[in-house]
Parts: C-alpha cells; structure tokens; sequence
C-alpha cells in the first residue's frame, strides 16, 4: 500500500496542480456542489482571516484529498466558515479514503471540531456525535417543478405564497427583485438590520468582530464561472424591504444572510423574496437552493429534502485530544444522569462556548 502524505497550506500556496485537483474533485461529486466547497471560498476565507488553511492529502505527490480549517495558535481547528460555516467537508474523488485521524497526527493538529459535516463522508462517520440536516430546494427540474412538488405534498404552502404575491402587488409602486444588487448601501443596509434583529432577539452579533464583515465583503467581490457572491434586494416602490447576501457556485446557490425592513413585515417581503431568488437561480441553470440547518417553519415548508450533516470531533494522539475526549466523556455522563432537565445543561454550555469562542479564534 502507497503511504500517503500529508502537508497545511495556506489557499493561496496550493500548486496550480493542486487547484485543478480540487476543481476536478468538487466537479465530478454531486455531494459538493454547495459553494462552501468551492476554492474561491477558502481564497475569500484566507483574506478575511490569518488562521485559514488547506489541509492536503497526497499520494506519490499529487493531491487525493482537501480539508479546508481555521488552525488556532494551539494548534484547535475548526472547519472553513467557522461558526459561520453552514457546509462542511473532506474535497475529494468519490469513493477517496481521507484519514482524518492520521492527517490530523501528520500535521501536529491534537482537534479538529466540526458541526455541519457532509454526514456521507466516511472521514466523519466515527468522529460524529450529533446529526443534522441541511434544507434544500430542489430546482434540478426547474422551478415550475418545484412548485408543482410542493404544492402536491403541502399545497397550504403554495397558497400562502401566492397570496403573499397578490398582497405584495396591489402595493402602491409594486415590487421588484434584484438578484445581483450593485448598490453599496445595500450591504450596509443588510448589516445594520442584521445588527439590530441580533440585538432585539438577544442573540450574539457576529458582526461585532471584524472577520465576518471582511469575509461578506471578499465574497462579494469575487466572480468566477465557478463561484459568485450575491446581494440580492427585494424592494417595493423602489425602497428596499427585504436583502439578503449569499453566494452561488455554478450548481447551487446558498441562502445565508437575511434581513428585513421591520415596516413591511405584514407583507412578509423575506419569503417572497426566497421564491423570487429560486425562481431566478432556475433560470441561471442552478440546480438547488440550500437554505442550510435550522429547525425554522420556513425551511420545513419550502424545502424539497434535507442533506444529513454531522456534528462531532476528530483528534491526534496529544494531550489536548485525551482532554477533549474527558471533557466529552464527562459531558455524555451528564447526559445520560437521571437529573431531568439539568442533564442537558452542560452540553448546551459546551456548545455555547465553542461556539462563542470560535468567533474570537482568528
């Protein structure tokens, strides 16, 4: 058996080899279509954070496999996106072993947490502790398809939006949908109503750290025919009513970050506006909207299925591996304990925490 090898790179010190490699890779695999597999992600991901890295599997020198991660200064990795991260996975040719365990010890690497692993890769399948989904809107036969769909299994679903619709019309000046808005106050207008919906509902504000606005804004510049950044703007009378920033590879378009003028809110301007953009993303040739996890009504309704995605650790032989696997280990015992709902309290905290401290690793 060929041993394999291993090196961390930064993205932009991949060969030319290398990024053909993983062109190839996410072309023949239709698991990673998202554009969260692309390489001009990780490229966007390296310009807004210091700690991005490309983790390389090689056999005989030439790429098999990729796994893009944040490495912290003692040596902690998360996956590419950080908390941010909707998608996550090894880049490779189906059926490519990735040694996860190996490559982690071969890169001095003691863990790597992940939380929205594609759940189909065996890289993950003995490191999983928790298991999602991923919401996805199936455009693969067009829109009219997808409606039609929907409206057979839940035809209330339908109804609402096209009365929606209807409403939305017979507004004074109409409605419009832009799926590429050039506007600059466009941006500036999604941040400051995203701010301000993290503050009323008393959740963490991720833009009170520079990185993520860097990473918008670096996504949104970069255009490719496998990759776009897209600011799309639903308005009425010419007024924006509702925004959204996301990105697209050539197969599929990601729903990532929403916002809403509180004004129109009876109108319900977001929904129509996630038709209007899979509406548009059909006739672009895409062939899904992945409106990522969440156990929120809206998805449920509109999504044609779910993507498993996996939630867990990987670690090295270290003594920050064996610390991670007690802490575990102790948070599993708890869990398991007859103390009602206190059981759950302390796997809850764990989470918050990494997930809170994840957004200061950069």
């Amino acid at each position: 058996m060929v041993q394999m090898a291993y090196e961390l790179v930064r993205p932009s010190e991949l060969s030319l080899a290398d990024r053909a490699a993983w062109r190839d890779f996410t072309a023949c695999d239709p698991t990673l279509g998202s554009p969260y597999f692309s390489l001009e992600f990780a490229q966007c991901c390296e310009e807004a954070r210091s700690d991005t890295r490309v983790l390389v599997q090689r056999r005989r020198g030439q790429a098999t496999g990729f796994l893009p991660m944040h490495v912290g200064r003692v040596g902690y990795a998360r996956p590419l996106g950080g908390p941010l991260g909707d998608v996550q996975g090894v880049i490779a040719a189906p059926g490519e072993v990735f040694a996860i365990t190996e490559a982690l010890g071969a890169v001095h690497i003691p863990v790597f947490n992940f939380e929205s692993a594609l759940a189909s890769q065996a890289a993950f399948r003995d490191h999983q502790t928790g298991c999602t989904g991923s919401w996805i809107i199936d455009l693969s036969a067009g829109y009219d398809a997808w409606r039609e769909g929907r409206k057979a299994i839940a035809p209330k679903v339908i109804r609402n939006l096209d009365s929606r619709r209807r409403r939305m019309e017979r507004v004074e000046g109409g409605f419009s949908f832009v799926m590429a808005d050039q506007r600059p106050d466009a941006f500036e207008t999604m941040i400051a109503w995203k701010r301000d919906q993290y503050h009323r509902t008393h959740v963490f504000d991720v833009f009170s750290v520079n990185w993520t606005r860097k990473l918008l804004a670096a996504i949104l510049r970069r255009e490719s025919e496998h990759f776009m950044g897209l600011l799309s703007t639903l308005n009425i009378n010419g007024e924006i009513a509702a925004v959204h920033v996301g990105m697209a590879s050539d197969r599929v378009c990601h729903y990532w970050f929403p916002a809403y003028n509180a004004d129109y809110s009876r109108l319900s301007p977001g929904i129509l506006m996630i038709e209007e953009m899979a509406q548009t993303a059909a006739m672009m040739g895409l062939e899904a909207m992945e409106l990522g996890p969440g156990d929120y009504a809206f998805k449920k309704d509109l999504a044609s299925y779910q993507t498993g995605l996996a939630s867990g650790y990987a670690v090295s032989p270290s003594v920050l591996g064996v610390a991670r696997k007690t802490v575990r280990a102790l948070v599993n015992a708890s869990e398991h304990a007859p103390l009602g709902r206190a059981s759950a309290w302390p796997g809850k905290a764990m989470r918050k925490l990494d997930r809170l401290s994840s957004f200061y690793a950069a």
